[in-house]
């Protein structure tokens, strides 16, 4: 204990003071620890008189509590010998922490900053520790074909082909020269950039993404190039809040897709590492994720422009792919079982129409405002329900259904022929047709065409005609501008058709979707006018959208002088470069019996039933 007699050195005149300075920081030091003790004492004093009881607190039920909420007997005896045991424990700590706090006081200043020092190194080697990947269970890897080459034959068409890749390395190198390092470029001012959905950190978005179609483009020295800025600076241990869907669907699609092409263990190890980051925007009441997630921290929050602080139908709702495969290569169910919760909510819930509304509030369960869309806040979810089926080899009649379901419900409410016989997809909103179709939305012609075969009854033909009319359509929004780029979103009613009312939708900021459908098309028709469409846009990019730092978006499609928004988006290297140099290749080139495009065309292999695989493994392969 202290001594509050002990004598302060008194000093002659001209003496150093410095004698008596440590003397009085010494007897602070030990009344700040005083008052530390006495606030300790009156704090478990506190929690052992005023504990709440327990059995006040009522639980709420969303049906779900068997998953979210541990079993407590609630018996009356139990109650009660539970309380005595409590008290019993608090009792216990309090006496322990006492004498602690006891022997810490005798010990010297010396002692104590020494133990501090230790305890400081202890924690920092466990957080050190925290970040080093675990060992990942040998998996087998999946049958892959097609990873590289795709010869299209035709010398016209390689020519286009050798084009399209002359334009993404034009993309990488400015990006490699211009924005290292940042997630992405700004071509004109020739320097990073990035926006809230990577938070405040620069985490290579553009190098992620970019690396599965440097890799099949045979770019193999841009490749090195972005796996060992990978392997010595992709850091995910950082203090910045990042949007789940994003980084779900860019990195760790990305990272999982050239860990398939390339073998490199270093991509998977990463993807695992940020997968962990993301599993703590699930806690939540009822396991919809967050919007958002600090990757410190943990702490997860919504948009706070989402309805009613709701999560986002085409967020929550594109992860399946990606978590499906992190349990195969992991071994760990977590990731399968979060996304198969989302599904089994999401199958109990009413829908208005048969339709999904957009928004859904994480910490109720229930639908916000009433707005559905196969574009922009939608879309994705409708994808992913087919892709689970195709990634599962077709054995997850589940997923199947469910999307045979929801596309049934769009047919009838959000499908329609314009006066001018163009087909388009419209917006449900509080019952109302809203009559205007987005740049996002035209990437369902594509996705009909996938889904065509399997369908029920006699409807593939059906379906891949809708993919069709869809295509057309898109195809009309571009040509129906000036620069034969297409608008970010396009109305028709008042006479107009397929054409961009307000000024702030006639942008193009390098979007692919009007592409990916073209590819898919000609997958599945071989009918040369997808080849043409997607070679006039190929042509306007590079018209009108490269800059000598790379590609920019541009602000107004119907301009003859359009100004830029200078931005080069990651999605742009990974998903419209590579859909381009998809369509004027083989169909040798990543064959679709084999591989899935994520929803950012990163591709992953189909996981069919392997004979002496993990459980968990098995699991997540036969969903």
């Amino acid at each position: 204990m202290f001594d509050f007699q002990s004598p302060i050195p008194t000093l002659s005149p001209g003496a150093s003071s410095f004698p008596h300075h440590r003397a009085t920081l010494r007897l602070s030091e030990k009344f700040i620890l005083l008052l530390i003790l006495s606030a300790f004492i009156t704090l478990c004093f506190g929690a052992f008189f005023f504990l709440p009881d327990s059995s006040k607190h009522k639980r709420f039920d969303l049906g779900l509590e068997d998953v979210l909420i541990p079993h407590i007997e609630s018996g009356k005896e139990g109650r009660h010998g539970g309380e005595q045991s409590l008290r019993d424990k608090i009792r216990a700590d309090h006496e322990r922490a006492l004498q602690e706090a006891k022997q810490k006081l005798r010990k010297s200043k010396k002692a104590l900053l020494h133990e501090i020092q230790t305890e400081k190194a202890r924690v920092a080697q466990e957080l050190k520790k925290k970040d080093v990947p675990r060992s990942l269970p040998p998996v087998p890897m999946p049958k892959l074909v097609g990873v590289n080459d795709g010869d299209p034959g035709e010398p016209d068409v390689k020519e286009k082909r050798d084009k399209i890749r002359e334009m993404m390395k034009h993309a990488w190198d400015s990006y490699r020269q211009y924005g290292w390092g940042h997630n992405e470029l700004k071509p004109i001012a020739k320097k990073g950039h990035s926006t809230n959905i990577f938070g405040n950190s620069q985490m290579g978005a553009t190098i992620v993404d970019a690396l599965d179609t440097l890799y099949i483009m045979g770019l193999h020295d841009e490749f090195k190039d972005g796996q060992e800025w990978i392997e010595q600076n992709l850091d995910f241990s950082v203090n910045a809040e990042v949007s789940v869907f994003e980084v779900n669907i860019r990195f760790i699609g990305g990272l999982l897709a050239a860990y398939y092409l390339s073998g490199q263990e270093v991509f998977k190890a990463k993807a695992v590492q940020l997968a962990e980051k993301l599993l703590p925007a699930f806690n939540t009441p009822t396991g919809i994720p967050w919007a958002m997630v600090n990757l410190k921290s943990g702490v997860g929050r919504n948009w706070g422009w989402a309805s009613a602080g709701s999560s986002i139908l085409a967020e929550f709702g594109t992860l399946h792919m990606e978590f499906v495969h992190l349990t195969y290569l992991t071994g760990n169910p977590a990731y399968y079982q979060k996304v198969m919760h989302i599904r089994k909510l999401l199958a109990k819930m009413d829908r208005p129409n048969g339709l999904y509304p957009n928004y859904l509030n994480p910490r109720t369960g229930r639908w916000g405002q009433h707005h559905t869309s196969v574009g922009g806040l939608g879309d994705s979810f409708y994808e992913y329900l087919l892709k689970a089926w195709l990634m599962s080899d077709r054995t997850d009649a589940e997923a199947r259904k469910t999307y045979d379901d929801a596309i049934e419900a769009i047919e009838r409410h959000l499908i329609r022929k314009s006066n001018g016989g163009l087909t388009f997809i419209g917006e449900w909103k509080n019952g109302h047709l809203e009559r205007k179709m987005g740049h996002l939305t035209c990437f369902a012609g594509g996705m009909f065409a996938l889904g065509a075969d399997g369908s029920p009854g006699d409807k593939a033909g059906h379906y891949l005609q809708l993919g069709a009319e869809i295509a057309h359509t898109c195809h009309e929004s571009y040509d129906r501008t000036v620069l034969k780029l297409g608008p970010e979103a396009f109305k028709f009613d008042s006479g107009l058709e397929a054409v961009a009312v307000r000024q702030n939708e006639k942008y193009y900021i390098l979007r692919p979707e009007v592409i990916e459908t073209y590819w898919y098309m000609w997958r599945f028709t071989h009918d040369p006018k997808y080849r043409q469409w997607g070679w006039e846009a190929a042509q306007a990019i590079d018209k009108y959208c490269r800059v000598g730092g790379g590609f920019s978006g541009v602000k107004d499609v119907y301009s003859s002088n359009p100004t830029y928004d200078d931005v080069q988006q990651s999605f742009f290297l990974a998903e419209t470069l590579k859909y381009l140099y998809l369509l004027f290749s083989s169909d040798e080139l990543l064959p679709l019996e084999s591989w899935v495009f994520n929803t950012e065309a990163h591709p992953l292999p189909v996981l069919r039933r392997i004979c002496g695989s993990s459980p968990a493994n098995e699991q997540a392969v036969r969903l």
